[in-house]
């Protein structure tokens, strides 16, 4: 069935980078690509299979989002975010799971994970208020996933929780209008004082020790894998996909165009052309294989039924963010050589440059921070940290 998804993947992606101009322009994917995704299960490939998911090898739902990515940012962007969802929800108490997907297996989830919210105790569960920015496909979503701060009875906060919340308790605020990834529709969301059950909340600090009610229901591998890894490579697995496909699209213009430098030379005989083609093929190289060897090994772990060392847990969060500078790096070397067609607007190059730089902003992929954690358990350390 992974074959199958990728296989059916392959065939969407003449028409994904097709649309990809008009998403640009239209601030959001259209629904009807939405259901091309869903129909041929990229939104089920991380979910259990109790409830109609594939419960894949993570890597293959890496590889399936650069894909997509490296034709269209945006259509990757959403796909990653809304594809690690549920992985997530399966941490959630069996009912929470049920809510969910009892009634369709493919809903979809969204996020919007900055603890910005409080959850007040009440009886049987929290009362949620907030303001969440950046819910990347929200308005194809009819859940999301909100975090917050648990306030104690005298006001003070206690811990931070993530909360399940349907669609009808939150509003959505249409604000997304940005340099790159203009197409993911990440508007803002809001809730005051809904109700959210107490078995719908998953305490941050049990999901860092991987643990979670959930995993009673789902004991497969894939559900004790770090959320740290899992989440922050769907911010990276995009960006190292439109690198993929930028330095596609820049080789196959060069050698069907043979343009011309002021020397009068073919650009692809140009010296620097070709040392711009080869800095970033290994950027790009090195980010992948780096992605996959972590995925690799802390699935093996996993399957094993071992603990996940802290080792491997930071060397998979330095090679994630190391993994989106180099792509990032990659693109900046092909825009730099690919001349000035490709800094039209919507052009493909053009268009990869502006999504990979937004994509870099995102937390997840903040270099210098997470490489300073990364230093620090190198030199033993404590670390404490989600995203590990």
């Amino acid at each position: 069935m992974d074959d199958d998804v990728a296989a059916a993947v392959r065939g969407l992606l003449p028409g994904l980078a097709e649309r990809a101009p008009g998403v640009d322009v239209a601030g959001e994917i259209s629904g009807s690509t939405m259901t091309e995704l869903i129909d041929v299960g990229v939104f089920r490939m991380l979910q259990p299979k109790w409830c109609g998911g594939l419960e894949t090898d993570p890597i293959r739902f890496y590889d399936v989002v650069r894909a997509i990515a490296g034709v269209c940012g945006s259509t990757g962007w959403v796909a990653s975010v809304l594809g690690v969802h549920p992985w997530h929800v399966a941490l959630f108490d069996e009912r929470a799971q049920q809510d969910v997907w009892s009634a369709r297996a493919d809903t979809l989830i969204c996020s919007s994970y900055a603890p910005v919210g409080r959850l007040v105790p009440v009886e049987g569960g929290y009362e949620l208020s907030g303001h969440w920015r950046s819910a990347s496909g929200c308005t194809h979503a009819s859940w999301a996933l909100l975090s917050g701060v648990v306030m104690a009875d005298h006001g003070q906060p206690v811990e931070i929780a993530t909360a399940l919340v349907p669609r009808a308790d939150y509003r959505i605020e249409n604000v997304w209008d940005v340099v790159g990834l203009r197409g993911t529709g990440s508007d803002d969301l809001h809730a005051d004082r809904v109700f959210v059950p107490e078995y719908r909340t998953l305490r941050n600090y049990d999901v860092a020790l991987r643990r979670g009610p959930g995993q009673k229901l789902n004991s497969g591998p894939l559900y004790r894998l770090p959320f740290g890894t899992m989440f922050s490579y769907a911010m990276t697995a995009p960006i190292i996909g439109l690198a993929e496909g930028c330095l596609e699209t820049f080789l196959a213009r060069m050698r069907d165009r043979n343009r011309l430098s002021f020397g009068g030379g073919s650009l692809t005989s140009d010296q620097f052309t070709q040392v711009a083609a080869a800095r970033a093929a290994s950027e790009v190289d090195a980010a992948a294989l780096q992605l996959v060897r972590n995925i690799r090994d802390l699935y093996e772990c996993a399957r094993r039924r071992e603990d996940i060392p802290m080792e491997l847990r930071l060397r998979a969060r330095r090679d994630q963010v190391c993994g989106t500078e180099r792509s990032v790096r990659a693109i900046d070397l092909v825009f730099a050589a690919a001349g000035g067609m490709a800094r039209r607007s919507g052009d493909p190059i053009e268009r990869a440059w502006r999504d990979a730089h937004t994509g870099s902003a995102h937390a997840a992929n903040d270099v210098e921070s997470s490489l300073a954690l990364v230093g620090r358990g190198a030199f033993g350390l404590y670390v404490d940290d989600t995203l590990v």
